[in-house]
């Protein structure tokens, strides 16, 4: 689905039936909706799902203004154009890695249509990439000696219509102080971290800071739980929203 916005044209997916709960999915930076295809059959028994590629990845367009529509507000406009589109007026968010920054934004900016959030390796300060993909190797080193098998990486999942407009559109996270926002996530969040991701000092940072925040640590998981250790990632996903009755 294509759904015009603002300066930009955006790649759109949704699976699930239009009864059900709706789900807004953020992925991680430089990823496209395909990070979520191993987990699509499980979510849409439970939840419309709502993917959608930012602007400047995947299959979305650029943005026409890359200075001023490269944000995060901009994103979250985006989000709630999509969802207008959609005919939605509230729904659940799941994020992972980058994509948790920009929906922080989406939820702090628009808390009357977020019912709970659910924001995976969330960070507030510049990213330590070294350090991520260092715990990230650690983890899956004890995965394997544990027996848990990796699936494998998502087709298309870095594949962008426009590559020279990834890093620009990455940018974003240059322009926005995500410490300002965390205390206005009213809503129940989830805040999922990798016992080897260090976003955790972070994360336990912002749990503590959000008004209605609780912390999963997940065992043996690097930067990328959705990817990594899918299954854990999906159980404490669900758990947490059956203690939410959704």
């Amino acid at each position: 689905m294509r759904v015009k916005v603002d300066g930009a044209t955006l790649h759109v997916e949704v699976d699930g039936g239009e009864d059900s709960p709706a789900l807004l999915l953020w992925p991680p930076g430089t990823c496209t909706v395909r990070t979520w295809d191993y987990l699509i059959p499980r979510l849409a028994e439970r939840f419309r799902v709502v993917r959608i590629d930012i602007r400047g990845c995947g299959e979305s367009s650029p943005a026409a203004d890359p200075e001023t529509q490269y944000t995060f507000e901009q994103y979250a406009q985006d989000a709630c154009d999509v969802l207008d589109h959609l005919g939605i007026e509230r729904c659940h968010v799941w994020s992972q890695s980058w994509g948790s920054r920009p929906a922080m934004v989406f939820c702090a900016f628009n808390p009357d249509r977020v019912i709970s959030a659910a924001l995976y390796a969330a960070n507030t300060d510049p990213a330590d990439v070294a350090a991520q993909r260092t715990g990230t190797r650690r983890a899956a080193q004890l995965r394997r000696e544990a027996g848990i098998e990796p699936i494998p990486i998502p087709a298309g999942l870095t594949a962008h219509r426009h590559p020279d407009e990834v890093a620009p559109a990455m940018q974003a996270a240059r322009k926005f102080d995500l410490s300002t926002v965390v205390g206005k996530l009213a809503m129940p969040v989830l805040i999922g971290t990798g016992s080897h991701d260090p976003n955790l000092v972070s994360s336990r940072v912002i749990a503590a800071n959000a008004p209605n925040a609780k912390l999963a640590v997940l065992e043996d998981v690097g930067h990328n739980g959705m990817l990594e250790h899918p299954e854990l990632a999906l159980r404490t996903f669900f758990e947490f929203h059956d203690s939410l009755g959704t």
